[in-house]
């Protein structure tokens, strides 16, 4: 089901230059987290974590299109844009400032110089359209809501000709939210801080994952406040994760993982841990929910065991998927 939203009048007094592309479709790799600690609460109520997180296969898509009216009006040209947000294949998502793909074309407007005001009655006024496609499962602990933030920085730099690097794409994201500088980047990460804070490690070989889904989201923020009421603060440290990534050995890589926010989203889902131990009962290498949950994954040792473990432990779950990491980051796809 595709759902309009209304479009915003937007200034295009902002650094736009030489011929825009028409259109330009990026696809959005989800995220796992490998090893997730929370350090402690922070005094501005976040938390300080130590995180390293893999992108996965399965995917979101943006599709940006410039939409000019008039035979010569490149963008630079005119005085307003107007955006206008849709969404494929998920009902009841914002369309608005509360959906962080939103959010993020605001944000890189906002650093072009580009307002934000009604077109007040113009004609044949540019319309820049974002489409996106849903198949990363919302509030499933996977990013897929930093992920269509990523995508649509990635997408608008692109389609307005921004010119922005990657390092610049993840300053603007920072603001945004905590995976979506990883997001922007992609691959293997550490992340410190409340998780913003990013750097690239080596990871060798590809993994083979069997991502169990739920459909009844599990908000972060619950799993946050869950956590301060039953979780405990773990000295645990991710050197096990990246020296299994380093040697690209999975089976270190399954007996290494680790999530501190496990306990607080069984606490929610106790359902949560039948499940996780379904996966390793089935033969994956080892199991744990992603991230604030509830989409629990297993590591297996290979596409066909991923294959098999899937079909054992289907009925256990509202969705099995197979996927792979890491997965790159948010990439411009063939329209």
């Amino acid at each position: 089901m595709v759902r309009p939203a209304a479009a915003v009048g937007v200034d295009m007094g902002g650094r736009m230059g030489g011929s825009a592309p028409q259109h330009v479709r990026v696809r959005i790799p989800s995220k796992v987290n490998l090893f997730l600690r929370v350090k402690g609460r922070r005094e501005d109520g976040y938390h300080e974590l130590v995180t390293v997180l893999q992108t996965l296969s399965i995917h979101d898509t943006i599709l940006a299109e410039l939409e000019v009216a008039g035979a010569s009006a490149h963008p630079a040209a005119r005085r307003f844009m107007e955006l206008d947000f849709r969404i494929e294949g998920h009902d009841g998502l914002p369309l608005g400032d509360g959906n962080l793909a939103v959010r993020a074309a605001r944000c890189l407007m906002e650093h072009l110089g580009i307002g934000t005001r009604d077109a007040d009655g113009a004609h044949d006024v540019p319309v820049t359209r974002l489409h996106l496609t849903k198949r990363i499962p919302v509030a499933a602990g996977m990013a897929g809501g930093s992920a269509d933030a990523a995508g649509a920085l990635v997408a608008l730099n692109h389609l307005w000709q921004a010119d922005l690097d990657r390092s610049e794409l993840r300053g603007l994201a920072s603001a945004l939210g905590a995976d979506v500088p990883f997001c922007v980047g992609g691959g293997t990460a550490l992340a410190t801080g409340t998780g913003t804070a990013t750097a690239q490690v080596l990871s060798r070989g590809t993994y083979h994952w069997v991502v169990g889904i739920s459909d009844t989201p599990l908000a972060t923020a619950d799993v946050y406040r869950a956590f301060d009421e039953v979780g405990t603060h773990s000295d645990v440290e991710p050197d096990a994760v990246l020296q299994a990534l380093r040697t690209g050995d999975a089976e270190a890589l399954g007996a290494a993982l680790h999530n501190d926010l496990e306990v607080a989203a069984i606490h929610l889902r106790p359902e949560l841990a039948a499940k996780r131990d379904a996966l390793r009962s089935a033969g994956a290498l080892g199991a744990v929910v992603s991230g604030s949950g509830p989409t629990v994954v297993g590591l297996a040792a290979s596409p066909q065991d991923a294959a098999r473990i899937a079909r054992e432990v289907a009925a256990r779950f509202d969705r099995v998927e197979l996927a792979e990491s890491p997965a790159g980051g948010p990439e411009l796809a063939a329209s």
